[in-house]
């Protein structure tokens, strides 16, 4: 079971508590993750990634393990902290400015 952590506007849109856990079929990547998510939850298709392109959205991040995988490629096997379930795979809404 892999648990995800939303930020707030993300939980209330799909009206879920702060994290959410989900059972990946398969390799457990980034993409699948995130493909898992969007199916288990429609009401948040395109808000985390485009529809089209399926790039991450601009203010959004993904963590894991302290490390940040917003840049990373859709095939990237997520660590094992996070397939056991000791640590949590975050999308974290990031802020512009300064």
């Amino acid at each position: 079971m892999i648990r995800v952590t939303l930020p707030y506007h993300l939980r209330t849109l799909a009206r879920v508590s702060k994290e959410v856990e989900l059972q990946v079929d398969g390799l457990a990547t980034l993409g699948a993750v995130l493909d898992t998510l969007e199916a288990q939850y429609p009401v948040l298709r395109g808000t985390i990634r485009d529809h089209v392109t399926h790039e991450r959205r601009p203010f959004l991040r993904f963590f894991a393990c302290g490390e940040d995988l917003s840049l990373d490629p859709p095939d990237t096997r997520l660590p094992e902290a996070i397939l056991t379930g000791v640590e949590s795979f975050r999308i974290v809404g990031a802020m512009a400015g300064g």
